[in-house]
């Protein structure tokens, strides 16, 4: 895709001493129109020298520390220049959260072991990928947006689907880098192309099967699912 001169030269700009998650948010919000929100983040579990590290949400028995909104709630999710400098202006640390679905991109994430078995398997059928996101137990893979009609018949193909497969789509949500959760650092595994425009995604049906495949092979990939 022809890159946008413009819009590279004002990502550097950002990138003159504003926090890393800032830069992230405002590359996803303006440049490429996906909206973002602040995470609820995390916050420190005990005293002075205490490196125990819980939910900043009020639910002391969260299941995903720090990796989901909540104040502003998902729906907040924006693309306006001045809504995102105000979040992180307040909260700098706040994990980059993706609404995705819309017109915003969707995901398809399974664990971390089967997510480089696939990978690897895309690769060597030469499917083109998106970006990929990695935290240390799970990797998701960015897709065109779909619906949920054409999610249900695409897998009602399946003989059967890991219950370790999740799909982010309309409603969704998505942690992106550089935030880190309770989990760990959210990285890029296949980061998009710097300076670009709006990064390319597949269609949710030339990664599905190989997803679901490396789900199945893998020890501890996922239960079946029932649908």
């Amino acid at each position: 895709m022809r890159e946008i001169l413009g819009r590279r030269r004002r990502l550097r700009f950002w990138r003159k001493g504003s926090p890393a998650q800032l830069e992230a948010a405002l590359t996803c919000a303006v440049a490429w129109q996906w909206p973002v929100l602040p995470g609820v983040g995390l916050k420190s579990a005990g005293g002075r020298g205490d490196r125990g590290r819980g939910c900043a949400c009020p639910d002391p028995e969260c299941a995903v520390p720090g990796a989901h909104p909540f104040d502003p709630g998902l729906l907040a999710a924006s693309t306006d220049e001045r809504m995102v400098r105000w979040w992180w202006t307040n909260r700098p640390t706040a994990p980059v959260v993706l609404a995705t679905g819309g017109h915003a991109p969707c995901a398809v994430s399974l664990p971390a072991m089967a997510g480089a078995r696939a990978l690897a398997a895309l690769d060597a059928m030469d499917v083109r990928l998106g970006p990929v996101v990695a935290t240390p137990t799970r990797w998701s893979l960015l897709v065109a947006p779909y619906s949920l009609e054409q999610l249900g018949e695409l897998l009602h193909t399946q003989d059967w689907v890991p219950g370790s497969l999740r799909f982010h789509g309309e409603g969704g949500y998505l942690m992106l880098p550089p935030s880190e959760t309770g989990a760990g650092q959210v990285r890029w595994e296949r980061a998009p192309l710097e300076g670009s425009a709006t990064p390319w995604l597949p269609d949710v049906e030339a990664v599905v099967e190989a997803l679901v495949e490396a789900s199945v092979s893998t020890p501890d990939g996922g239960s079946r699912l029932a649908y």
